[in-house]
């Protein structure tokens, strides 16, 4: 028999890990492939790839926790605006619910016992209301410190992996094996995305490489044209 159950993905944090693997693995890859491509030095590679590392994670961590925190603070103005109504202006709001319910098709009667059981109970009427007019669920408005941590770790992760090879190795065998890191990685990502929203693995993991291997490109052709001599 199928389990038909949801995961809790409104929390901000599931979103954040993936946002910030794929964009530390993106990030890194291309830099470390356009200083390959300049001939630069295996210290002024490693140098740059933990800077970016490090100055890529906090910044994202402070993203995550900046955005989240006022979507936060916006949907809190807004139940309380609600609540406000509910308490002020119980007729009024209790009249909107039952136009929404009509507009959805319930006969009038049915709209009116329903919007008539939803008021009876303060915490109900808001959630009802917030979730019905407002299109938001009261107990998940994101966590921003969840999100911050997430993509603050795993931006981390995302780049470490291209860098790995330039701590034991140098020149054209740390690059390739930082092109061959960077194009398992990014297959991963995408497989274990689509491992979480049930979509397609190759398609998922194609659009990831795709992603990858794009700016990679570009930068990596990029340092060879203009940074030639670079050490």
């Amino acid at each position: 028999m199928w389990d038909h159950h949801h995961r809790n993905v409104q929390g901000g944090g599931a979103r954040a890990a993936v946002f910030g693997v794929s964009d530390g693995l993106v990030t890194n890859v291309s830099l470390i492939l356009g200083f390959a491509g300049a001939n630069a030095g295996p210290s002024v590679v490693r140098l740059a790839g933990v800077s970016l590392l490090i100055a890529g994670a906090f910044s994202m961590a402070s993203g995550e926790w900046t955005s989240m925190s006022a979507q936060r603070e916006l949907l809190e103005r807004e139940l309380a605006m609600e609540r406000h109504e509910i308490s002020h202006r119980p007729e009024g709001e209790r009249r909107e619910l039952v136009g929404i319910y009509e507009r959805r098709g319930v006969d009038p009667s049915v709209a009116r016992t329903l919007a008539d059981e939803m008021m009876r109970t303060p915490e109900l009427a808001l959630e009802t209301h917030a979730r019905e007019e407002l299109g938001i669920n009261p107990g998940a408005l994101g966590r921003p410190l969840q999100a911050a941590l997430s993509s603050f770790v795993t931006f981390g992760v995302g780049a470490l992996i291209p860098l790995l090879p330039w701590f034991v190795t140098r020149g054209k065998a740390a690059m390739w094996a930082s092109v061959v890191l960077g194009v398992l990685a990014a297959v991963g990502v995408g497989a274990a995305l689509a491992a979480f929203t049930r979509r397609s693995w190759l398609r998922s993991s194609f659009r990831q490489l795709l992603m990858t291997a794009l700016p990679a490109a570009v930068t990596y052709g990029v340092g060879a044209l203009i940074g030639i001599g670079v050490h």
